[in-house]
């Protein structure tokens, strides 16, 4: 008998449904997220059926160590999107969300489905550069926010420091760990606060101290509340720097496990495919032979418009709900760099802008060109030259 597991995910338990043929719910069920409660599962689900697809709408995270288990044991599991999920869910009955039907769910859309992809084992370099990437991430999305706090800190009590200074440099987060008020500044002097940054390569220390010194002669009065945000930023600019040293460390880490892999030369030969949007590159996509073509390579990352035709409305081109957010990142973003820089790449920008396009859809355009690059690179094993190849002579 053949059956469809369906598995929703938690971070201490999830919960199982098993499906027959006909939709038949033959095991609904509770299991905590460790591998003998996972082992002794998969053994009750193989006397179920003998032909068995698992099916979960996680492919990292809280079910990793499932689907290490799952791959151990030579299951296949398939991947059903969380958009995908949530749409067929309005076609169950009751309005109620539960584990248990959401698992239900899963598991009858893989059963009704046959368009979903498969969850494969990666390579331990892949599995590195995967958390190596996802890390930086987050440790980036940190970085902007508290950037944002620290602006509307030091803005609430000395704004024209904020609009002088650009707090995203080392510099002026070395400034602000030791002097946010114009009082503060003013007291130090030009010759203290030049000396205390001099000592820090890459600082312009003349320039920014000027600028220090310039927004506090412009505000004498003292705001309710200004030594305690002071405080406040200064605590934001040490985390800040913090911050900065830890996303430098992670990606030297990043630079050395991409060098490692066989293509890296290749990838990062494409204008405007620096170290970290290759190592995304490869997160994404795994192994090149998992597409067919390049034009599979665009649809996966959206990049290949697809028809919204109804009744007279024809040729009616859209974006693809389904892609892979990430890899139209990686793509986009190397293409809006390449286009700053003098090559074929502006040059193609250039002409789709002549022909009256917007700049995002000159871009997007740029980035559909370079996927046929970008494929026929890898698939050659040959890094990017922006001469054509000869082409032998006619007989």
């Amino acid at each position: 008998m053949r059956v469809w597991v369906g598995v929703d995910a938690g971070k201490e338990h999830h919960w199982t449904a098993v499906l027959d043929e006909n939709g038949q719910t033959l095991l609904s069920r509770r299991f905590l997220n460790d591998e003998q409660a996972i082992v002794q599962l998969v053994d009750d689900i193989d006397d179920i059926g003998e032909q068995v697809t698992w099916a979960m709408d996680m492919s990292t995270g809280y079910v990793a160590l499932l689907l290490a288990v799952l791959w151990q044991r030579g299951k296949s599991v398939i991947y059903v999107s969380g958009r995908a999920m949530n749409r067929a869910a309005d076609g169950y009955r009751s309005e109620g969300k539960t584990d248990a039907k959401d698992a239900r769910i899963i598991a009858d859309q893989a059963r009704l489905r046959r368009d979903f992809a498969s969850l494969t084992l990666q390579a331990d370099l892949l599995t590195d550069l995967s958390i190596l990437v996802t890390h930086r991430r987050d440790l980036a999305t940190d970085r902007q926010r508290m950037v944002v706090r620290l602006r509307e800190r030091l803005a609430s009590v000395f704004p024209a420091l904020e609009r002088a200074l650009d707090v995203t440099t080392k510099g002026a987060l070395i400034l602000l760990t030791r002097w946010q008020t114009p009082g503060a500044i003013r007291n130090a002097g030009e010759s203290v606060i030049a000396a205390h940054l001099r000592g820090t390569a890459g600082i312009r220390v003349q320039r920014l101290t000027q600028a220090a010194m310039t927004a506090a002669q412009t505000q004498t009065v003292s705001l309710p509340g200004e030594q305690t945000t002071a405080a406040i930023v200064a605590r934001l600019a040490r985390e800040l720097l913090r911050l900065r040293d830890e996303i430098n460390q992670l990606d030297a880490d990043l630079e050395q496990r991409f060098r490692s892999h066989a293509q890296a030369d290749v990838l990062t030969s494409l204008p405007g495919m620096g170290t970290l949007l290759a190592a995304e590159f490869l997160v994404a996509v795994g192994d090149i032979a998992n597409f067919t073509d390049a034009d599979h390579l665009a649809a996966y990352a959206g990049l290949a418009p697809v028809p919204r035709d109804s009744g007279r409305r024809s040729g009616n081109l859209q974006r693809p709900h389904r892609y892979n957010r990430a890899l139209m990142r990686v793509f986009y973003t190397s293409a809006m760099v390449a286009a700053g820089r003098p090559g074929p790449s502006r040059d193609y920008y250039q002409r789709k802008r002549t022909e009256g396009k917007r700049h995002i859809q000159a871009v997007m355009a740029l980035a559909r060109r370079r996927v046929n690059v970008m494929w026929a690179m890898l698939r050659d094993a040959q890094p990017y030259t922006e001469q054509l190849p000869k082409t032998a002579p006619q007989t």
